[in-house]
């Protein structure tokens, strides 16, 4: 154990050593949040949205970018040092080069959507009407990547189970791919969602990764255990300057990425029921978007004031860092228990 948690801690110190440099850097780009009139996926503005947003305009935009690229270094460079050091690199599956390949292809392929919308956002789309990629393009190129990555967890690592506590384990067949694909696209855009306030969605998903990575050495996964440390050390390197006031912003680079990996990581894991409580708030921030949605389209009306969740209790007139924090300790609440139904017999 001592190994990993050595892994987390070299993991923060080289991000944290890299972090300013590469925020001077995106400065340099001019790769920072610009002053624009967002629209809804209706295609009507969004003036709350753009009142709370306001003064985050020229925050740059990239720390995804910075933590995916260390992440896979470090990652690759301590499933090396285990190879040329002989030390056993168990896993849940026969083929763990296909466990890697799988969360690896989530991890950089939802990046380049991500980096490819940020582009959009910042440089090529300012005088244009809408806010980067259309909702529906990024999608299906959402839906897309995520049946690539569900076709592999049933072909190459046979998962084609649920595991429902107290009532056993059902095999799903191909139906897997289907239900797989909708919880990757789901997280994709949850995190993505959550990721509006300084520190939220990077502070809960450090609660929630830290949970799997619990997850992931009970059972022994050498893979998934390297890869989630690597990942982990980064975010809480990030996380100190993405607290209010934010000197740096995940991007939709790091949110489709990190909230894609994470679904992947439980589903890998087999804690199917486990992930959407540990990523509770994810769950709820995405459903309350989801539902506002529903209703504008089929009831012509709004079923809250505001959405996401988030939104709301700043509507409400809270600080930004009380409703970060509050919703922290709830991700710490939802964490205990995924942990409890995670090691459920």
């Amino acid at each position: 154990m001592s190994t990993y948690l050595f892994l987390v801690f070299v993991s923060f110190i080289v991000n944290f050593a890299l972090i300013v440099p590469f925020i001077n850097f995106l400065y340099h780009l001019k790769f920072q949040r610009v002053a624009q009139t967002t629209r809804d996926i209706f295609n009507k503005p969004t003036p709350i949205f753009d009142k709370f947003h306001e003064h985050k305009k020229g925050v740059p935009v990239g720390g995804g970018i910075l933590l995916i690229v260390t992440t896979l270094v470090l990652f690759s460079l301590s499933y090396l040092m285990f190879f040329l050091l002989h030390k056993k690199i168990a896993s849940n599956y026969a083929a763990a080069a296909s466990e890697i390949k799988i969360l690896l292809f989530t991890f950089i392929s939802f990046a380049l959507l991500g980096i490819f919308d940020d582009l959009n956002k910042i440089f090529f789309l300012k005088n244009r009407q809408f806010f980067g990629l259309r909702f529906r393009h990024k999608l299906i190129l959402e839906i897309i990547l995520a049946l690539i990555v569900s076709w592999w967890m049933v072909t190459d690592l046979k998962i084609k189970f649920i595991n429902v506590p107290f009532f056993g384990v059902y095999d799903i067949s191909y139906y897997f791919i289907l239900f797989s694909t909708f919880v990757i696209v789901a997280f994709a855009n949850a995190v993505n969602i959550t990721d509006g306030l300084d520190g939220l969605a990077s502070g809960v998903l450090v609660i929630a990764l830290a949970s799997f990575w619990v997850v992931a050495r009970s059972i022994l996964d050498v893979p998934t255990s390297l890869f989630i440390g690597t990942w982990l050390g980064g975010l809480i390197a990030f996380l100190y300057f993405n607290v209010f006031p934010a000197r740096i912003i995940l991007g939709d680079t790091g949110a489709l990425s990190f909230g894609a990996t994470f679904a992947v990581v439980g589903l890998l894991l087999g804690k199917t029921f486990s992930l959407p409580i540990i990523g509770g708030i994810f769950v709820i921030e995405v459903a309350t978007s989801l539902f506002q949605i529903l209703s504008k389209k089929f009831l012509k009306k709004k079923l809250f004031p505001v959405a996401p969740l988030h939104l709301f209790f700043q509507l409400k007139g809270w600080e930004e860092p009380k409703i970060v924090m509050r919703f922290w300790i709830f991700s710490l609440l939802f964490a205990t228990l995924g942990l409890m139904i995670a090691f459920l017999k």
